[in-house]
């Protein structure tokens, strides 16, 4: 018989505690998946931040770090600059890294940091409640923007890829979704680029426009498709930012 499907080695057996229609699975599946591919598992550590990314390191068979709210990515910094060997990313909601963390979320971009930062996308805190985020829509409701975001008060939503993108010392910067197949294999390919381009001297920082159906009170179905049909009219995809090469 011949084998068509393996599960990853990157990912261990505990059953996932994310909301049934979230993305938060694929993408750690995506993630586990390019690092087995790239020989890297037994050196990887992953810097989970805070929200709905905290409980990630209970499901992948490398080392993690835990850390506070919006640190992830000083963190990560200061692990890799002493760990020259290791493969560090983080895994962060757009609270975490576009909101409490911006500062660090910036300055390791300017400063090059030869490290991983994925970023997750759901226009919502969705741990703590779904309150507005930095990312939420014109006009969503949340539960701090009951009557919908009003970009006259809080501003426009925030588009972290271009802002890092236009960052000399940023590598490889990328938008992916997870809507369909396509989209998921275009992610996974985002993914593996962006921990190559690690390996290879740069730094580099994916968001993935993830589905949130319990914040959005969707059902998973309609989730993906508020995800193909609203996010990516907002949030063009795409590489924003190709690796020129090594530094």
């Amino acid at each position: 018989m011949k084998t068509v499907f393996e599960k990853t080695r990157g990912c261990n057996d505990m059953v996932l505690s994310f909301c049934g229609g979230c993305g938060h699975g694929i993408i750690m599946r995506l993630i586990a998946e390019s690092l087995d591919e790239l020989g890297v598992l037994s050196r990887t550590v992953l810097v989970n931040g805070i929200g709905c990314c905290a409980p990630s390191w209970q499901f992948v068979e490398y080392d993690s770090v835990s850390v506070p709210h919006g640190r992830a990515p000083a963190c990560a910094a200061g692990l890799k600059r002493c760990n020259p060997d290791k493969v560090v990313y983080t895994y962060q909601g757009d609270g975490d890294c576009g909101a409490i963390g911006m500062a660090e979320t910036m300055w390791a971009a300017i400063r090059g940091e030869r490290i991983t930062v994925i970023h997750v996308n759901n226009t919502n805190y969705g741990m703590t409640g779904g309150q507005m985020a930095p990312t939420t829509l014109e006009g969503q409701v949340t539960t701090t923007s009951p009557r919908g975001r009003d970009v006259a008060l809080t501003g426009l939503p925030l588009h972290l890829p271009e802002q890092i993108a236009a960052l000399p010392g940023s590598g490889f910067v990328a938008r992916v979704s997870l809507y369909d197949t396509a989209r998921i294999r275009a992610a996974k390919n985002a993914i593996r680029k962006a921990f190559e381009v690690q390996l290879d001297g740069g730094y580099s920082f994916v968001e993935v426009l993830s589905p949130c159906p319990s914040n959005w009170h969707m059902s998973p179905v309609a989730a993906m498709d508020h995800v193909r049909d609203t996010l990516t009219k907002e949030y063009s995809l795409g590489v924003l930012k190709e690796w020129k090469g090594g530094a």
